[in-house]
């Protein structure tokens, strides 16, 4: 699935109560995620919920790309965490840090619907896939 998919899906549903069960649909099309994979170091703090986030970096192309795999015991969290990896795995660090979720999140209305914990939350589990792809840009030079 796109994001651009996702983008038609959400404007198709008018009510709030409707674009959630949608969201929760979509965290239940993640990949499972190895419990070996549910560790400390994959583990995304100021969320207020429990998020891992594991990256792998395919370097098999002429740019690396960061693949993800997320997790978390919340529904609604895994949904975003779906979109977000919608954005983000299988990018290059320059897509990634050329891609403002934030904004894309705004976009969908999530500003007015989300508890300020969870919109902190989202912004860790970007600023944790940023951090990644600033690191592996720093690795690669």
């Amino acid at each position: 699935m796109t994001i651009d998919e996702i983008r038609d899906n959400f404007e198709l549903l008018e009510e709030w109560d409707d674009r959630y069960r949608y969201v929760i649909e979509l965290g239940r099309t993640l990949q499972p995620m190895p419990d070996a994979e549910h560790s400390a170091e994959n583990k995304v703090q100021g969320c207020a919920s429990q998020v891992w986030l594991s990256r792998q970096i395919d370097r098999s192309k002429s740019e690396p790309r960061l693949n993800y795999l997320g997790d978390s015991d919340a529904h609604i969290v895994r949904g975003l965490i779906a979109i977000l990896l919608t954005l983000y795995s299988g990018h290059t660090p320059q897509q990634i840090l050329a891609t403002d979720a934030i904004k894309v999140f705004d976009e969908f209305g999530f500003r007015e619907h989300l508890t300020p914990q969870r919109s902190n939350g989202l912004r860790s589990m970007v600023e944790r896939i940023r951090n990644d792809a600033r690191e592996a840009l720093a690795a690669a030079s």
